[in-house]
């Protein structure tokens, strides 16, 4: 068996560079399991994945010239369909071997095995292993159709090189080239009309040879950079672009950085071949411009790296990743200040008309601004946002803290008719924060303007300040009410109106602040401001946001068992949530907690065989000695743990029922429940109730038990 290690490249003209870096890795991983299921690839075959802007290339070590032979038992039928009383075959049997390529001589070779009940025959044979050609044939094939293309194009193939039954093709971009090496074997594959061979392009404009040869599989990235001045590798050419960067803000000095920003970097690593950063400037006076807007300008439009000094504001100086290295790159710094001035003019200019009129001017035109065709205006949006804020503010902070909300709530979505938004709709709230300085309304209202948005993905920031809080509060529950009232539910991993994130955000709000807001409550008040426009779906969205919190909880490295055990009582004030996990985690590391876990879970269980249990006890009717002995230890230990349990510690109260394991189990080993006398099976119960409740004040323990 030969094996050698095996590349293959498709060199096509230059694809979506957002796209690339999956492209790459589809290519890749999909062409080297297709080899593997075939036996040409082995488990530990090493996969290299390249992608630049004009190639998909993969390298696979330890790639066999043909699979090894493969012996195949094949179920042919049942012995008593396949042979007849005196053991001859039967004519079925006879032409199942004739379609398997065997004659009658094959049967006394048949293998005779159980299956399942039946004794069943079985043609065994051996297969040829696949030969490296074939099986890269169809590992391309697959590899080309699983592409997570983002849209396709159709294109003709160039004269006199066409295929039997090609003339045009369907792909991402037209391809121009195909290698596929194994070793210094050019491997006789052929796709989207091209013949494969041990050539390729490289630069454009800085290749130092055209065609570049490539003399094996092993030295195609060493020949790619020193013939193509190509660097083929996606992971390498960004970290030498982070390093150039680096190296670029340590010449300009004073503390200078480039902005970090993972997805700009991914899609310039995916622009260029051969990187070179450049330090270029634009005139200070655009500085005056909100530096968000500079920032969002540059990297959107331009795709460059604006330099922020060590304070973490902006400089005029940026950085621009070039595909080309003159030795004079004064040139490619002059053309690129000169792109980008048009673009922060235009910044400013938006900036300075904006700034003409007040955000309190724009509010009645956002009356003529279609929210959704269910839920009416962003005006009548607007209105439904501040009545849900001033609810929420009187409950948090008064009077005050409700007409500071309410103010901001009335002017947050206003920076939505503005030009700069317009042109930049990332920007809305930041502009309205901008905006509002610039009117005179104060820091307070400015930051709850541009805060209500938040969070606006995981880990990001929560708002500023109490007025933000409850602005996007009231936001987020308008849109949640809102949408699950005209039944725009998430579906499967469609969610257009992003309501798990705004779930999520309502949430970590609660969470992280400890407000003292009860989540069926916030959801039931927001319900009337809609009027009719909606039905109440409160109860569908007080599930979803517990949904929505069990999962956070469990990507937080809670288990299962602890969070169905804490959600299961639906506690309201959200920010108790963690101490009462937390609680549960320490009381199930106890030795007696499976046993009380059991006994909560068999207590309920004959709970819910009867209706209306008082809890309430009679001593009096207490008969045997462990019904006694457990009344007795609970005289003792509930109230101390309820005691701790109205003081917020979770831990100690859970804890102090661990007392009660004892007289528990011989309660339910020496005590019949469902005694016949009526007085006696109500008054056990009862009791049986007082220790359920207690029991199951910080979390559902019978969701503890295995």
């Amino acid at each position: 068996m030969t094996i050698k290690n095996l590349l293959v490249e498709l060199f096509v003209e230059e694809l979506p560079p957002k796209a690339l870096k999956k492209l790459g890795e589809s290519f890749s991983s999909v062409l080297a399991d297709g080899l593997k299921v075939q036996g040409l690839a082995f488990a530990d075959s090493a996969v290299c994945h390249f992608a630049s802007p004009r190639r998909l290339a993969v390298h696979v070590s330890g790639v066999a010239a043909q699979a090894a032979d493969k012996a195949v038992s094949q179920k042919l039928m049942p012995v008593s369909v396949g042979l007849d009383a005196s053991g001859h075959a039967t004519p079925a049997l006879l032409k199942k071997l004739q379609a398997l390529g065997a004659d009658g001589t094959a049967v006394v070779g048949l293998k005779r095995a159980m299956d399942g009940k039946a004794e069943a025959l079985f043609f065994e044979s051996t297969v040829k292993g696949a030969l490296l050609v074939d099986g890269l044939q169809k590992a391309i094939e697959d590899a080309i159709a699983k592409l997570p293309i983002p849209k396709v194009m159709s294109y003709q193939l160039e004269s006199g090189c066409e295929l039997p039954g090609w003339s045009s093709v369907s792909f991402v971009r037209p391809a121009h080239g195909l290698v596929a090496l194994h070793g210094a074997d050019v491997v006789q594959v052929q796709v989207l009309g091209l013949h494969a061979g041990n050539t390729t392009q490289g630069h454009r404009f800085e290749a130092a040879v055209s065609p570049v040869l490539l003399a094996d599989a092993d030295s195609y990235a060493a020949t790619l950079a020193r013939d193509g001045a190509v660097i083929a590798s996606f992971s390498e050419r960004r970290a030498e672009i982070v390093r150039q960067l680096a190296a670029a803000a340590a010449r300009v000095g004073g503390g200078a950085r480039a902005i970090d920003d993972d997805a700009l970097l991914d899609e310039v690593t995916a622009l260029v071949e051969r990187p070179n950063v450049l330090v270029c400037e634009f005139e200070k006076q655009f500085l005056d411009v909100p530096q968000e807007c500079l920032i969002l300008t540059m990297k959107a439009n331009q795709k460059y790296f604006p330099l922020l000094d060590a304070a973490g504001k902006l400089t005029h100086q940026f950085l621009v990743v070039s595909n080309i290295s003159p030795a004079d790159a004064s040139a490619v710094i002059g053309g690129n200040e000169r792109v980008v001035r048009p673009r922060l003019a235009d910044a400013k200019f938006f900036f300075d008309q904006d700034r003409k009129k007040t955000l309190a001017s724009r509010v009645d035109a956002l009356g003529k601004v279609v929210y959704h065709n269910k839920l009416g205006t962003q005006g009548e949006r607007v209105e439904r946002v501040r009545a849900i804020a001033k609810a929420i503010g009187l409950q948090l902070g008064g009077e005050l803290l409700a007409s500071a909300a309410d103010t901001a709530a009335q002017l947050a979505k206003t920076d939505l008719l503005t030009d700069m938004v317009g042109e930049f709709p990332e920007l809305q709230g930041i502009m309205g924060g901008y905006y509002a300085l610039n009117d005179g309304l104060g820091t307070e209202v400015a930051h709850a303007i541009e805060d209500h948005y938040k969070p606006r993905f995981a880990g990001d920031e929560l708002p500023r300040n109490n007025v933000g809080l409850v602005v996007a509060l009231a936001d987020k529950l308008e849109t949640l009410v809102g949408m699950f009232g005209i039944g725009n539910l998430p579906t499967g991993d469609k969610d257009p109106f992003a309501l798990r994130r705004h779930a999520l955000g309502v949430i970590r709000m609660l969470v992280e602040k400890d407000l003292p807001l009860q989540v069926a409550e916030l959801v039931a008040a927001a319900v009337p401001v809609f009027g009719d426009k909606i039905s109440d779906a409160s109860g569908p969205l007080v599930d979803f946001i517990y949904d929505r919190l069990a999962g956070s909880l469990r990507e937080q490295g809670y288990s299962a068992q602890e969070v169905d055990a804490v959600l299961a009582l639906r506690p309201q004030r959200l920010g108790d949530v963690s101490k009462r996990l937390l609680a549960v985690r320490a009381f199930a590391a106890l030795p007696e907690s499976a046993a009380l876990a059991a006994a909560n879970k068999r207590i309920g269980n004959i709970l819910k065989k009867t209706d209306d249990v008082d809890a309430h006890v009679s001593p009096v009717l207490l008969q045997e000695s462990a019904e006694k002995a457990l009344y007795a230890a609970m005289q003792t230990v509930l109230p101390q743990a309820h005691t701790q349990w109205e003081a917020g510690d979770y831990t100690a109260s859970l804890q102090s029922l661990a007392a009660l394991r004892v007289p528990v189990d011989a309660f339910f080993e020496d005590v019949m429940v469902n005694a016949e006398e009526l007085d006696l099976r109500l008054n056990r119960l009862g009791l049986l109730k007082c220790l359920h409740v207690a029991m199951n004040r910080v979390a559902d323990l019978s969701k503890l038990a295995s």
